[in-house]
């Protein structure tokens, strides 16, 4: 496929090309059409234009290659400015626009602050604080990313990472698994590669940055329409196919081998299609017997994205979507180096994981009325793992049974989201989802030379989880808007009912900026695996356990010092109880799940711990001008917890602080269509607390032994990590070619990632995450 696309762009037709720049505006609110709103195009002087349909369509043909800047006008509507779209030669241009009516008659005079202008501007209309939109361009224009939205997110303000095997996302000191995602409305299992239904992370993204869609991130206090997580929340939406043109796509780097499509399903129908398949680099090239370095531990995975989008008579659409991936990877003794500790792998043990993941649905949606519309969608997603670990007896290699488990998660999901537009001023929004989880879990250790079991799980049953939602927004004038909302949830097995208020404010000071604040009572069940963990007696002591408990304060200031850059700073503190932790005296609290692979196997727990979460944060974001662009964020925090001891103690995310630097530029080569481009990235992070060895019974045991009365006593040093990306991309006359390489920690930087026991060298032993490792990237489009 790389000798085709090479071949095939270099005798393409080498002139500079044009590209079409076409898609739809409807109100924000009701979903209708707008009929006769002006769409411009320029790059400095206007050099396009065109007005909406019937049915709110517009099409702009003959637009020059390049990065241009969209308007958006309307008569008793606010302006939309739409700054820094990418239009290259190998796929059209398509535009899903939203105008928010104005408040104030045409006749009135009025300074307000337009967040329309803001590129960040979220698609939840109910959105005041701690939210931005994530653009999937961003994937693959920052060094870093590789094309995964959770590290692109990563560089936000307020989010954490600072583990390069795994992309985890750690929000405001709370836990990994304290994080919603969402597709499509819908939620959805960990989305990625070598996860599980205990966490929310892994080393690859099944997700696909060339089917996503603009969507939404969320840091604290978010709408009502979200529920049942106390961190953040990620709302992914996929994009729809071409539906005039078909187009193609193929990409090759080290995260796979990659094949898109999209288009029209005929020339007289207006229903589209977009599908993604991937398959990994390194398993691909170990089939066709060429050595990649890693012995038998390749990591091996393939994963597909789709979307199917049909109108429907009456303003109705229906579409079918989803995504899946299979990985497994297997961990032999024989290949570990005894000489240092191994993170993936021990010398005396094979381990062989297991993953799958995959979700589709079926979502209807339609204009009820001119003010009103409604979706409705039906989802089934399956996550299930698996994994078997042998003990070796050395030197003999003598094979017995250790640990054995599986986890299988088959839910059916039914989403109905309301909204109706009383007038400009008024709005409101309402829904509801259930979840019914099927689940069978089975998880033990085995002891003795294989002839002792010790189960931890070994349950099948149903959860059902049932969310409602409604929320108002009133605008009082151009300047005021408030968001109300109340959220609640149910869950079958500890039969909790909880209600929770979510209010946000928003006053423009001027033009330029505005002030914020909101509030959100949360709520979150523990995983459905640790609610039947049995104890050593064989009970089930987890199933009556209440939702963990959380409220989240949030105040704000956003001021657009010019049309391409934006100042944002927000304080926060959020309070946690009703965490679980030991029925006795202990270190343990259920905020510090995630911070290891596996899952936790506590027993006999109790709703008697608290936390508490609490920094500012600013960024610094100047949009594409002049091919310059850059992000600055920055975090200081603290994050705290006590367990059943009472003890106040750091958590195992409480760096302290991060900081982002990531910035970009673009050359112009010759004729206009070949484009040059560099971009850096620098992350410094404040280095994890951990509970510290106890050498001695590590000695005595030989396995590594942890003093946990002294649990995240002890600091890492800080994580420092600096990224360049270089790439050159060329437009022909309906193609476009890009080829890239991201060379990571360049500088070789080496940041401790855990520390543990070395049994075969008696010794206290580090290991350390990524080194220096470049990753080239070829990508054509046509």
């Amino acid at each position: 496929m790389f000798t085709y696309c090479v071949v095939y762009a270099t005798n393409a037709f080498a002139q500079q090309g044009t590209q079409t720049i076409r898609g739809t505006v409807i109100d924000r609110e009701s979903k209708q059409p707008l009929i006769g709103a002006t769409i411009s195009v320029s790059n400095g002087s206007i050099i396009g234009g065109a007005t909406t349909d019937t049915e709110g369509n517009f099409k702009i043909e003959k637009i020059p290659l390049g990065r241009k800047n969209i308007k958006v006008t309307y008569i008793g509507y606010e302006t939309l400015n739409y700054p820094d779209v990418m239009v290259t030669a190998g796929k059209e241009v398509i535009l899903n626009l939203s105008l928010v009516e104005a408040v104030t008659k045409m006749n009135e005079v009025t300074i307000s602050y337009d967040r329309k202008k803001d590129p960040t501007v979220t698609n939840n209309e109910m959105a005041t604080v701690s939210s931005r939109s994530f653009n999937p361009d961003d994937t693959k224009k920052y060094a870093g990313a590789l094309g995964d939205p959770s590290r692109m997110a990563a560089n936000f303000a307020g989010v954490v990472s600072g583990n390069d095997s795994r992309n985890d996302i750690v929000v405001r000191g709370n836990s990994p698994n304290a994080m919603l995602w969402q597709m499509e409305g819908v939620n959805i299992p960990n989305p990625n590669h070598f996860g599980n239904s205990f966490n929310t992370g892994g080393p690859v993204s099944i997700l696909n940055s060339n089917n996503i869609g603009k969507s939404d991130f969320f840091t604290s206090a978010f709408p009502a329409q979200y529920g049942n997580a106390n961190g953040g929340v990620f709302d992914l939406v996929l994009r729809e196919g071409n539906n005039e043109k078909r187009e193609f796509l193929g990409q090759v780097g080290f995260n796979g081998f990659e094949l898109g499509a999209e288009g029209p399903f005929s020339r007289k129908s207006k229903a589209s299609y977009i599908f993604n398949y991937r398959y990994s680099t390194l398993a691909l090239m170990q089939k066709i017997g060429l050595n990649v370095g890693t012995g038998a531990a390749t990591p091996l995975y393939q994963d597909m994205n789709f979307k199917v989008a049909i109108p429907t008579k009456g303003k109705g659409k229906i579409t079918f979507w989803g995504m899946g991936g299979f990985s497994s990877i297997d961990l032999l003794g024989k290949d570990v180096d005894t000489t240092e500790i191994n993170f993936y792998g021990q010398r005396d043990q094979n381990t062989l994981p297991r993953y799958r993941t995959g979700v589709a649905g079926a979502s209807f949606e339609k204009s009820l009325t001119s003010k009103t519309w409604a979706k409705f969608t039906l989802a089934a997603s399956h996550s299930y793992s698996k994994f078997q670990t042998d003990s070796l007896a050395l030197p003999s290699d003598n094979i017995y049974r250790k640990a054995q488990g599986y986890f299988q998660d088959n839910k059916y999901s039914a989403v109905l989201n309301i909204t109706h537009k009383i007038n400009s001023k008024n709005s409101i929004n309402a829904g509801f989802t259930h979840d019914l989880t099927q689940f069978d879990y089975f998880n033990k250790d085995v002891y003795n030379k294989g002839t002792i079991d010790s189960v931890r799980v070994n349950q099948q049953g149903n959860v059902n989880l049932t969310q409602a939602y409604a929320q108002w927004k009133h605008r009082f004038n151009a300047k005021f808007t408030t968001n109300v909302g109340l959220h609640s949830q149910y869950m079958s097995v500890n039969e909790q009912i909880v209600l929770e208020p979510r209010v946000g404010l928003k006053y423009a000071l001027n033009e330029q900026s505005s002030i914020n604040a909101g509030y959100g009572l949360h709520h979150q069940m523990l995983p459905i695996y640790n609610i039947f963990v049995q104890n050593a007696q064989g009970q089930q002591t987890n199933k009556k356990l209440d939702f963990t408990r959380s409220n989240h304060f949030v105040l704000g200031y956003e001021n657009m010092l010019t049309q391409t850059l934006k100042f944002k700073i927000e304080t926060y503190y959020q309070l946690l109880s009703d965490v679980p932790v030991n029925n006795y005296p202990s270190s343990y609290s259920s905020l510090n799940v995630g911070a290891a692979f596996q899952p936790s196997d506590e027993s006999d727990l109790v709703n008697k711990g608290t936390g508490e979460n609490y920094g500012v944060e600013l960024t610094l974001e100047r949009y594409f001008n002049k091919g310059f662009y850059y992000l600055i964020t920055g975090s200081l925090f603290d994050s705290k917890y006590k367990g059943s001891d009472g003890i106040e103690r750091n958590t195992a995310f409480n760096t302290k602080y991060a900081a982002n630097i990531l910035a970009g530029k673009e050359f112009a080569l010759g004729k206009k269509g070949t484009i040059l481009y560099a971009n850096v990235k620098f992350t410094t992070i404040g280095g994890r607390y951990f509970t510290p060895l106890d050498f001695m019974q590590s000695q005595a045991r030989l396995i590594a032994v942890y003093d946990k009365s002294n649990a995240f006593s002890e600091k890492q040093t800080a994580y420092f990590r600096m990224d360049v990306k270089a790439g050159y991309r060329k437009d022909f006359k309906s193609s476009s070619m890009e080829f890239s390489v991201d060379f990571q920690n360049v500088t070789n930087h080496q940041n401790i990632f855990s520390q543990g026991y070395n049994k075969y060298r008696n010794t206290i032993s580090y290991n350390y995450q990524q080194g220096f490792f470049p990753v080239p990237t070829f990508r054509y489009t046509f």
